[in-house]
């Protein structure tokens, strides 16, 4: 540490971090998600990422995919009539190779330009849960586009999945949104990142699945992906989780004139804070409690802020840190 930024120097090889990328990376508020929205997006937030890169990190890209989603069982309902529509789980495995490919491109594309020759790949990610987690017998994740009340009782009727009204918007499926336990592909993407390569991996929180006796299964639920990119930065060992949101710094009474923005929280802060509801489970809860598992289980430096500031963050400038 170096002014309490990360010590970046060209000697880096065996420094390895887990960068969580946000939805406004690949989606941004205004855009209507065509894929040339999301090509463009990816490449201009590729240069930071690159920086950590050209210094000699080692790096796992993470990312969401609830826009995706989404999309993926809207085509599976208005197309039902003409084939057979997917399991969440398999939508949740389709778009995390229909991401991986734009992110693998416009990186690739990008480090070309650089004059960096650097391989990089997608592992598609199982991501074990517990089917005694209490999420199953408590639906709570809205994904999928909004419906009318009309329309929501037919769908509810005809499938039997869980419907709510959110937020005056319409109504939402929602399906349970366990805790992941362990990533499946670990082994792999360590032998890859062994082998220097770039790796995207844990798409959209990874796709549920549950050991079973006979094998795995694939599982109707959603992970949340700043939970399961913790658990992959723990059983990677990396020594630095980054975690790429909306936000230049995490704050606490958000939104009101009482704001105040935080450069650093402690373990007993951060826990203070969220019981407190100083941040939500919707938003960045899932961010803070992710940080502090991945402190708490040995890891070095969590750092979150948004993708334009990772440089100065990285240098202890700015972004927000949870440490011991």
């Amino acid at each position: 540490m170096n002014g309490g930024g990360l010590k970046l120097t060209m000697d880096s090889k065996n420094i390895l971090a887990v960068i969580a990328l946000g939805g406004n990376a690949i989606i941004r508020e205004q855009d209507r998600g065509t894929i040339e929205e999301q090509i463009r997006n990816v490449t201009n937030s590729c240069d930071p990422i690159i920086d950590l890169i050209e210094r000699g990190f080692r790096v796992v890209l993470t990312h969401g995919n609830g826009p995706q989603v989404g999309n993926s069982l809207l085509k599976s309902e208005c197309a039902a009539q003409i084939v057979p529509p997917y399991p969440l789980d398999v939508c949740g495995a389709e778009t995390q190779g229909l991401l991986g490919y734009i992110i693998q491109q416009s990186f690739r594309n990008r480090l070309k330009e650089r004059g960096i020759d650097k391989e990089i790949v997608t592992v598609v990610t199982q991501v074990a849960v517990d089917k005694e987690d209490p999420a199953f017998r408590n639906p709570t994740k809205p994904i999928g586009p909004f419906y009318t009340k009309e329309r929501a009782e037919q769908l509810s009727k005809a499938t039997g999945a869980a419907i709510v009204e959110d937020s005056g918007r319409g109504y939402r499926r929602v399906v349970p949104s366990p805790k992941p336990k362990t990533i499946i592909e670990r082994q792999t993407i360590k032998v890859l990142l062994d082998n220097d390569i770039i790796v995207v991996a844990v798409g959209g929180g990874g796709i549920p699945i549950l050991e079973e006796s006979t094998g795995l299964r694939g599982i109707e639920a959603v992970i949340d992906k700043d939970y399961a990119s913790g658990v992959l930065a723990r059983e990677l060992g990396a020594d630095y989780f980054i975690i790429l949101t909306g936000v230049e710094k995490v704050s606490i009474d958000f939104g009101k004139p009482t704001q105040k923005d935080l450069s650093a929280i402690s373990i007993a802060d951060a826990k203070n804070y969220l019981a407190a509801g100083q941040f939500p489970p919707g938003s960045m809860g899932p961010k803070i409690e992710a940080a502090v598992d991945f402190i708490e289980s040995g890891g070095e430096s969590a750092i979150i802020t948004s993708i334009d500031k990772l440089d100065e963050a990285l240098k202890g400038k700015t972004g927000t840190r949870i440490i011991r």
